[in-house]
């Protein structure tokens, strides 16, 4: 570069700064100053020798990055000294000590956040978007304002990406439209997030976004005349009435229009509502709502309304504190207008989201109020899941999610996350309780174990020292405590009935002439394809293996021809030996059930993904070919969960050999004393089984019964039948296969 070059770059930069002071939203004091000035010659000392890949010097991108910060995000000199900073303990020998030493802890936590998330590998065999999204999620120091500031670098980067490969703007530009505009939207950032869309949008479908864009070239000066003319006939009617206002003609982002010409299958020509009027008024906070409702009559008296388009917003203002009365109507020539109704204060919320809505909430300089923010963020994080996908999912549920407070019958509160269900509170208040509920009071009613609770409720848990706990239950809770103590229990039970099952075994075999030793052992669990010995107890403990199985085997073994070869041809055997002493059971995956049902459905595995047996899947409902298996972390997961949720179906792969079936039996008899006492019990002191409904009565000294049970195979079911039979005076047992 040549001097003249240099200086005129030198002039450019300290233009930039004077600039980044007068935009700031906040009122900078001069000590905010002096840190902001103090930041910039770090900056621009540190990168000096860098530049960017278009050939510019790099401190015009943190520069950038702060005026963002400063003017598009509202946020105070402590962020703006931290935007400035963000890339600088990353490129150069700085550390996070030298700056907390130069500035204070706070701006030197900022900078620490931004270089971690800038340091985050991706795992490549992972959804690249969901696991981005996490780690920087995951990064968070404590402080919301490091996202911020990230989503500010992001929109500078988007917007300077002319000079990147083709396949680099594509991968960043897609993880912006599934992660940070997301996000900046959430954040009450809409100016930001329009950006961030359409510029996604530029790099992802160029084609796309060109056409349109040279639609609206095209069509610009008809649409001008057009709103001019709704302009001068609002803005009469408005100085009328004595209202101070301004008019903005503002047509719909790029991204938009793309969305509903996709959604409604429609061309460019048929999105009938392309651009938005906005009027923004003057008004003291007392008379805003019902300025706001005065306009609306004033432009409803001109134009006709669409009453099932009407939005009020500022009667219930959206989670993310944005304010506003959108009104649709039919303007000139037939055609639909959207028409936004916002105060100045209003106006100012929609621009800067977050830092707006706290200053006027607080009359706070500073942006304090992220903190509260930041808490029902960590709300979300709290019990994130290993799988990326999940992650997001999760994130995207409970970002909002408060914490509900609920009432023990003794009048303590106890605080749970939101969607907490009623045994949840019982494993919140102890484990061993949590394990022996039986039933659960919500408000003095009987509810189910899955009943979602809200704030406020007064919960009563009712428990039984017989109870324990079925897999079903894994589906009735969301919190991590209950569910790994449910799992807990459930492999107890499990290994208990494995060992029943080995003297059940033991017994047949003997009957077999065949002695169950550590060799017969392994030989069974080849035999039926098994993992561990404590597979094969526990199937022989809940009836999954036959008679006449075991009789099969027994003559193979017995086959001295087999026995010869298998001696002469030396085999590797299937199965590690030390692998099947394991003491675990294994889950065989070979059932594939859809919904908190467990419904049995018909289904295509997606070629996208290829998801096996064990694998974590959804299902989704396709439009021609029925259900198609995804596993949760496809590549196009996140994009099906965003676009079509009310599609995708919960799924999981069982081992069908731990199924749970439902079987009503009817039963006649003869009324004798005691005689309903005596069944229950020969029913309920069968191990796994499960009384789901009972129905009993008598009619002139004859005794009938309707009994559904939840049983794991026939074979339980067959022996259970034979018990009732034994039943003094039970005449006839039949199972009713039409319930």
């Amino acid at each position: 570069m040549t001097e003249l070059e240099l200086e005129a770059e030198n002039k450019a930069i300290a233009q930039e700064y004077k600039e980044l002071l007068r935009i700031s939203y906040q009122t900078l004091t001069d000590e905010d100053k002096k840190i902001i000035r103090k930041a910039f010659d770090v900056a621009v000392d540190a990168h000096k020798d860098q530049r960017r890949k278009s050939g510019e010097a790099y401190i015009f991108h943190p520069i950038a990055v702060a005026k963002i910060v400063a003017r598009d995000i509202g946020l105070g000199a402590t962020s703006i000294a931290a935007a400035l900073m963000h890339d600088v303990v990353e490129d150069t020998d700085i550390t996070v000590q030298d700056i907390e030493k130069m500035f204070n802890p706070k701006i030197a936590q900022l900078v620490e956040g931004l270089t971690k998330i800038a340091k985050v590998k991706t795992d490549q065999e992972i959804s690249v978007q969901a696991e981005n999204f996490r780690k920087m999620l995951l990064t968070l120091n404590d402080d919301v304002r490091v996202i911020l500031i990230k989503i500010a670098d992001r929109l500078h980067n988007m917007q300077t990406m002319e000079s990147m490969a083709d396949y680099k703007q594509a991968k960043i530009a897609s993880e912006t439209l599934y992660i940070y505009a997301p996000l900046a939207h959430r954040l009450g950032l809409y100016n930001i997030k329009t950006q961030l869309e359409d510029l996604g949008l530029k790099y992802t479908e160029p084609e796309v976004y060109n056409d349109i864009v040279s639609k609206i070239k095209e069509t610009k000066e008809e649409q001008d005349t057009y709103i001019k003319t709704i302009s001068d006939v609002l803005s009469k009617s408005l100085t009328d009435e004595g209202i101070e206002f301004t008019i903005k003609g503002r047509p719909k982002s790029i991204y938009s229009i793309r969305r509903k010409m996709k959604v409604q299958g429609v061309t460019f020509d048929e999105v009938y509502d392309k651009f938005a009027l906005r009027i923004i008024y003057k008004s003291d906070q007392h008379d805003e709502k019902f300025l706001a409702w005065k306009i609306y009559s004033l432009v409803t008296d001109h134009y006709r309304p669409s009453p099932s388009r009407l939005r009020d917003w500022i009667s219930s203002p959206k989670s993310t504190g944005y304010e506003a009365l959108h009104i649709t109507v039919m303007g000139p020539k037939g055609r639909w207008v959207e028409i936004q109704v916002r105060s100045e204060r209003m106006d100012e919320i929609a621009e800067k989201g977050y830092a707006a809505h706290y200053k006027y909430k607080n009359g706070a300089t500073e942006e304090h109020g992220l903190e509260i923010w930041l808490n029902q963020l960590k709300e979300a994080l709290e019990n994130s899941s290993a799988n990326a996908v999940d992650f997001v999912e999760d994130f995207k549920l409970n970002l909002y999610a408060k914490e509900i407070y609920v009432f023990t019958p003794k009048g303590e509160i106890k605080s749970l996350p939101k969607g907490a269900t009623s045994l949840d509170f019982a494993f919140s208040i102890h484990s061993e309780i949590g394990v022996k509920t039986r039933g659960t009071r919500v408000n003095g009613k009987l509810v189910p174990l899955n009943h979602v609770l809200n704030s406020g409720d007064q919960v009563e848990i009712i428990t039984s020292v017989n109870q324990k706990p079925t897999s079903q239950w894994l589906d009735y809770v969301t919190t991590s405590r209950a569910k790994n103590k449910i799992k807990n229990v459930l492999n107890e039970n499990t290994k208990k009935i494995a060992e029943e099952g080995k003297e059940l075994l033991e017994r047949k075999l003997r009957h077999l002439k065949i002695t169950l030793n550590e060799n017969t052992t392994n030989e069974l669990v080849n035999y039926f394809k098994l993992q561990t010995s404590l597979d094969l107890f526990y199937r022989a403990g809940i009836g999954a293996i036959e008679n006449q199985q075991l009789k099969d085997y027994a003559a193979q073994k017995s086959n001295t021809l087999v026995n010869f070869f298998k001696k002469t041809i030396k085999r590797s055997p299937s199965h590690n030996t030390d692998q099947i002493q394991k003491n675990e059971i294994s889950k065989k995956y070979d059932l594939l059930v859809f919904g908190t049902q467990q419904d049995k459905l018909d289904y295509k595995l997606s070629s996208c993904c290829n998801p096996i047996p064990g694998d974590e899947v959804f299902g989704f409902v396709t439009i021609n070919e029925g259900i198609k298996v995804h596993r949760k972390d496809c590549p196009n997961a996140i994009s099906m969960q965003s676009n079509y949720a009310y599609r995708i179906i919960p799924a999981k792969w069982i081992d069908s050999s731990q199924e749970e079936f439902k079987a009503v039996l009817k039963i006649t008899g003869m009324d004798i004393l005691g005689l309903t006492n005596e069944l229950t019990k020969v029913i309920s002191s069968q191990m796994n089984v499960n009384i789901q409904s009972i129905s009993l009565n008598t009619k002139a000294g004859i005794f009938y019964g309707q009994v559904a049970v939840v049983v794991q195979n026939n074979t339980i079911l067959k022996k259970l039948i034979e018990n009732i039979k034994k039943v003094d005076g039970i005449d006839k047992v039949t199972r009713v296969y039409n319930n």
